[in-house]
């Protein structure tokens, strides 16, 4: 049988880990076999953070490329974006650098690196290069009141999930 720990929680008032409640319901007799991590959004939105676009100007070497400056909470990026619809003032979703982003089974990590001779250090996301849709006509821009710096999971209500499998000894019915 397997139970969902956010199921539980709705039932009951948990203030435990997943594992702490494993544990517990191992002792009362429900052998919990197994645990698996159950992810909303493959990732989890880990480092994805609010960024505000501080600056855009066109790529000096690129007609479809800008060259943008966005601020993520204490720290400002340079960031060279491809998306038709950035601009200054904008609050953004960014992947920072070290930040691992999904298409499918292919993971590609964000690294510092030169476009074209300019610095980026981090990207500015569509809503489908971090699984929360099928757009990509543009960057995801967010309503003007959405404080720098929070980590995307929050903004997003991100949750994952985690499945015990639970197997039922022969004394029980």
């Amino acid at each position: 049988m397997n139970i969902s720990y956010r199921w539980l929680k709705e039932y009951i008032n948990l203030d435990y880990t997943p594992d702490e409640v494993a544990a517990f319901l191992t002792q009362i007799g429900l052998e919990v076999g197994s645990m698996e991590e159950m992810e909303t959004v493959k990732g989890g939105l880990k480092g994805l953070v609010i960024g505000e676009v501080l600056t855009c100007e066109k790529h000096p070497d690129s007609d479809h490329l800008s060259k943008t400056t966005v601020n993520v909470g204490g720290e400002i990026l340079p960031i060279v974006c491809g998306a038709p619809n950035v601009a200054a003032g904008q609050k953004v979703v960014v992947a920072t650098v070290g930040t691992t982003l999904y298409d499918g089974d292919t993971e590609f990590k964000i690294k510092k690196s030169k476009i074209r001779g300019e610095a980026s250090e981090g990207m500015i996301c569509a809503e489908d290069e971090i699984g929360l849709g099928q757009g990509h006509d543009g960057i995801m821009v967010l309503p003007a009141d959405v404080k720098i710096g929070t980590p995307a999971a929050a903004y997003f209500k991100i949750e994952n999930d985690f499945t015990m499998e639970i197997g039922l000894t022969p004394n029980r019915a």
